[in-house]
């Protein structure tokens, strides 16, 4: 699959009324989250969530050429726990169309107030109404620092429930205004994913990033309405309860970074050289390093030009 950088974005009358204010754009860049008005029509949500289905039964319209080290990838086998599937937007045609709908780029494009918006990642997520399934708890974390490689800090993670998404469903939180704490310091730790590190350490890490600031961690549940869309900052603290309710929560974790973003080399203080799974997929720039801007695995979605 090769998704070309030529195509002409424009949006309808109807989608230009659709995003974010100037007003919105502030709240976004003092609280680091924003949750937008309807972006997705009920149609689009219930195809995605019928993509999936097929997808968790075993349909594939193709499948990444090599496998990442590090790649989240529920399989049947691993049983009734919360299931993280990377690389959606490339296995499956129907979902990867539809989150590569305009209007949702633009919005992105908006609150990072930048020229382009590609694909950095995406993320099939079904966390299964388990009260006690440990797997259905993520802890506190914000993204940048599994982005280590990125020279951008104005990358953006757009998280797109299939259904209306409250508490009871294990909706995600966020840490209000968490995107401009300074860290207390500089920890090669940071880097690691969250499902590598204990969940009572990072919990500490975040009282102790809010203190350092001299602030109060303030959690924000974010009451999510079918097809309305929640975005928020990559420096955002956020995370996720259990699912209490009586039905699964579905959702779509869509990563999106600017135009601007490229590949740089990363050392922990070890000299251990950090990689991200699209180093052994992406093409090569003319200087040998991963290109973030292959448009066949980190497609364009949206372009001011």
């Amino acid at each position: 699959m090769t998704v070309q950088d030529s195509r002409n974005f424009t949006l309808t009358d109807e989608e230009r009324a659709l995003l974010p204010t100037d007003e919105d754009v502030d709240f976004y860049v003092e609280h680091g989250w924003y949750l937008s008005q309807k972006l997705f029509t009920d149609e689009e949500v219930e195809q995605l969530e019928s993509a999936s289905e097929r997808f968790y039964g075993g349909h594939r319209d193709r499948t990444l050429p090599a496998r990442p080290p590090k790649l989240a990838y529920w399989e049947p086998e691993h049983g009734p726990v919360q299931r993280h599937n990377d690389y959606i937007h490339f296995e499956d045609d129907t979902i990867g169309r539809i989150l590569r709908k305009p209007l949702l780029g633009a919005v992105a494009a908006r609150l990072a107030e930048a020229e382009q918006i590609r694909v950095f990642q995406s993320t099939l997520i079904y966390k299964p109404p388990v009260a006690q399934e440990q797997s259905n708890i993520v802890p506190w974390h914000f993204d940048r620092h599994y982005w280590s490689t990125s020279t951008s800090e104005r990358m953006l993670t757009a998280f797109i429930p299939f259904h209306d998404c409250d508490e009871e469903m294990g909706t995600i939180t966020m840490v209000d205004g968490s995107h401009v704490w300074k860290e207390t310091a500089d920890n090669d730790s940071t880097s690691l994913h969250f499902a590598e590190r204990d969940r009572s350490e990072l919990d500490v890490m975040l009282e102790e990033n809010a203190a350092y600031n001299g602030v109060e961690v303030r959690k924000i549940p974010v009451l999510i309405p079918k097809g309305h869309v929640n975005f928020h900052h990559c420096r955002t603290y956020h995370g996720s309860g259990a699912n209490v309710s009586d039905r699964p929560r579905r959702a779509i974790s869509l990563h999106l970074q600017d135009g601007e973003n490229r590949y740089r080399d990363f050392f922990r203080s070890d000299g251990t050289k950090v990689a991200y799974n699209h180093d052994v997929l992406v093409r090569r720039g003319a200087d040998g390093r991963p290109d973030y801007s292959d448009p066949e695995f980190l497609p364009l979605l949206w372009s001011n030009h």
